[in-house]
């Protein structure tokens, strides 16, 4: 699968910060339930997953980046903490803010957050470190904001650690995604970007050794379905 495309509605794997926010802004409308048909029912498994890793407290600070339209933020605010989705696309910013209005979204860009030193107890990104132009700038950015002893947790797509099953997942990356997207989403091209990217991105080690090389300690990850998904764990020192 060729990473070049002259479509102008997807991203390519250089992953330009304006093309990548043009892409996530056509699909802000089915975005929560094209994902969901997707990901077969397991995107509500990861969420719950993300929520335990980052475990907030009653007053605590948690940025949630690439949040998209509040999706994961909704639960990190039940738990009594005070939550700040962040995304770059306005599209999905304003279909989050006209679903869950008491949230408080944030426009930013994860290579330039809009935040001060040491605000954070906790950051997350759920599948949005994949769509960065710089990974290790990203996750330097999110060092920078988060208090010293705070916790990062990242969710992103992964290898699964069964060959066979590995292989039946790719057929289906390749093969069976772009036509399920066609079908059901308003641009099925940001889904061919969609694969592509997972197919390219680091499996668990190799991500592992990206973050605590961007000054993160105590990296750990857990598979969840399998590997298809991993959530990684970190903190700053």
């Amino acid at each position: 699968m060729s990473s070049e495309s002259t479509d102008p509605t997807r991203a390519n794997l250089d992953k330009q910060p304006f093309d990548v926010a043009k892409m996530f802004d056509t699909v802000a409308k089915r975005y929560d339930l094209v994902n969901d048909l997707l990901a077969l029912g397991q995107t509500r498994v990861w969420r719950k997953a993300v929520l335990n890793a980052i475990d907030p407290s009653v007053g605590d600070f948690v940025l949630d980046l690439a949040a998209g339209t509040g999706t994961s933020s909704a639960p990190i605010q039940k738990r009594g903490a005070v939550v700040i989705p962040c995304d770059f696309s306005l599209g999905m910013l304003k279909v989050g803010k006209k679903r869950l209005p008491h949230l408080p979204f944030v426009a930013g860009d994860g290579l330039n957050l809009p935040f001060a030193d040491n605000s954070f107890d906790a950051v997350t990104i759920s599948f949005g470190l994949r769509n960065l132009h710089n990974t290790e700038r990203g996750l330097s950015e999110l060092l920078r904001v988060t208090k010293p002893g705070g916790k990062l947790v990242i969710c992103e797509f992964s290898q699964p650690t069964f060959s066979l099953f590995r292989k039946i997942y790719l057929e289906y990356l390749i093969k069976a995604l772009p036509m399920i997207a066609r079908k059901t989403s308003s641009n099925p091209a940001a889904y061919e970007y969609l694969a592509e990217s997972i197919v390219s991105w680091p499996a668990q080690q190799p991500l592992a050794k990206i973050i605590e090389k961007s000054q993160w300690t105590n990296v750990t990850w857990r598979n969840l379905t399998g590997g298809i998904v991993a959530v990684h764990t970190a903190f700053k020192s």
